[in-house]
């Protein structure tokens, strides 16, 4: 996993909340109250993980633009939307009909 400088940035932010936490958590183990400990350990380890992993900051701002943007500028939800087959066309009552060639006659079945 490569970072750059704003991920360094980010994960010491986290770390400099953390650390202190996860101390305390070590404290309260060592002191006998362990579902304390423990729990507290969970935050710590959530606080460097969840932001490295799963709140990647170029993702959400991805997701956020594509939601804003209207469906013509949108150059990935064109790509994934699945095309109908070149043989079928929608009726506007709903159902089926099939493709006429370029001269206009229908295609046999």
């Amino acid at each position: 996993m490569r970072l750059g400088l704003t991920d360094m940035i980010g994960l010491a932010a986290s770390l400099i909340f953390a650390l202190p936490l996860a101390n305390y958590a070590i404290i309260r183990l060592f002191a006998g109250e362990a579902a304390l400990g423990l729990g507290l350990l969970v935050v710590a380890a959530a606080m460097v993980v969840l932001p490295q992993y799963f709140l990647d900051p170029g993702r959400i701002l991805r997701g956020l633009l594509a939601g804003l943007l209207p469906r013509q500028l949108r150059g990935v939800a064109d790509l994934d939307a699945p095309d109908e087959s070149p043989t079928e066309e929608s009726s506007i009552d709903g159902e089926q009909t099939e493709a006429t060639p370029e001269d206009g006659i229908p295609a046999e079945k």
